[in-house]
């Protein structure tokens, strides 16, 4: 088993090293752009407005990267003008401080309703009643309810109509991004395989992690999942740690955040010597992963991918369908911004693949009362097709692809 077990964790820590240096984050210039984009596709269609609440589509198109709370802050995108802020009064100069594409800011004190100034900011921008407005796809019930009970004569539609036909579709600094991100989380994997030993638990391998992160130049992991033995059969892992033993499944899945946007790979491999059941599994798992990237092809449905995977799952005598021992689960995810955002890999998805559009490929095969093994790696789609961002395993006895 090349590269488990060997070293210290003080070892394989100091053999990892800063990897964002050079890196750079979205320029204001690109910012500008998807605003461009989101309001030629509003007037196409005929929109008057969306609203972006804090969190990722706010940061999207602004640079403004600010957490949601019970406390209105956002900002209006028009069709035609320039983005208009709402925000708490007493957070003016925090959230000035982070934003990167000039608007008005409107304020509102504690006592006041952002809602009615939500009405106010459409009446300055003449935005007349009946128009459509697009609410952020994120925002809360209780803030939807509260802007709609004010003034409910709007045309309203989900904003994600606007904000996933931007966000689907990655530039090519935000595939640099993400590229460097899983380089990171690569290195952080060949880093804590390779500190394995008897005894060590899943608390002290997660903890390790964490650092490895930061080692390599994150701010740690944004999540971590290990899972040793039986409990690698439970997709995102049990409440209680295990203790590593000879002969185990080791399942890690983890991942960080560069410049907004994540890694996030997983790998399954034995501590120890696998026996022919951990081989067979592992590689109807490998099988499987390697047919939804075959099929994930320029201008087919996104349902084909895993629908592969699980053809790929029946030829080996596991599933159909959702079916145990078989996949339980999509086949995969976009990811951006989110670690879990549109398209998605999974039946019924009538998405088209196209340019830029990124997945993760994880068709898990769990085994129940026995053990699960996931391969997790990410692709993007160029004119050519799928292109892997991190090279699958080579095998069950090289999981991390070593010399």
């Amino acid at each position: 088993m090349k590269g488990i077990g060997g070293k210290s964790p003080e070892q394989a820590l100091s053999e990892l090293s800063d990897m964002t240096k050079d890196i750079e984050g979205i320029s204001k210039g690109e910012f500008e752009q998807r605003i461009a984009k989101a309001q030629s596709i509003m007037k196409e269609n005929g929109q008057a407005a969306i609203y972006l609440n804090a969190g990722t589509n706010l940061y999207y198109f602004t640079g403004l990267d600010w957490y949601a709370s019970e406390r209105m802050v956002g900002a209006i995108l028009p069709a035609s003008g320039d983005i208009q802020y709402i925000a708490p009064f007493f957070e003016v100069g925090s959230l000035q401080e982070r934003r990167l594409i000039e608007g008005n800011m409107h304020t509102w004190q504690e006592e006041e309703s952002p809602y009615e100034l939500f009405h106010q900011i459409l009446d300055s921008l003449n935005i007349s009643t009946g128009s459509a407005i697009g609410l952020c796809e994120s925002a809360a019930y209780f803030m939807v309810s509260g802007i709609q009970k004010v003034n409910n004569e709007f045309a309203w539609f989900n904003a994600a109509e606007v904000t996933n036909a931007c966000r689907k579709t990655k530039s090519a600094h935000e595939i640099a991004l993400i590229q460097r991100a899983m380089d990171m989380t690569i290195e952080v994997h060949r880093a804590a395989a390779s500190m394995l030993y008897e005894g060590i638990t899943t608390t002290e391998v997660e903890q390790f992690i964490n650092e490895a992160h930061k080692r390599v130049g994150a701010s740690g992991s944004y999540f971590v999942i290990v899972l040793f033995g039986e409990a690698s059969q439970y997709p995102h892992g049990v409440k209680d740690p295990q203790t590593l033993k000879q002969g185990d499944i080791v399942l890690i899945d983890t991942g960080c955040k560069l410049k907004g946007y994540h890694s996030d790979i997983t790998r399954t491999y034995v501590f120890g010597t696998p026996i022919e059941r951990h081989k067979q599994v592992w590689q109807a798992e490998q099988n499987a992963q390697f047919a939804a990237f075959n099929a994930a092809q320029l201008g087919q449905e996104c349902h084909k991918a895993d629908e592969a995977a699980r053809a790929s799952l029946i030829a080996g005598g596991f599933g159909p369908d959702y079916n145990l021992p078989g996949l339980p689960h999509r086949t995969g995810h976009g990811l951006g911004l989110d670690i879990h955002e549109g398209p998605y890999l999974v039946k019924g998805s009538t998405d088209l693949l196209q340019v830029g559009m990124v997945f993760s490929n994880e068709p898990m095969l769990v085994v129940p009362g026995e053990f699960g093994v996931r391969l997790e790696d990410h692709f993007y789609m160029t004119d050519s097709g799928p292109k892997w961002f991190t090279e699958p395993s080579e095998s069950i006895e090289n999981p991390l692809n070593l010399a």
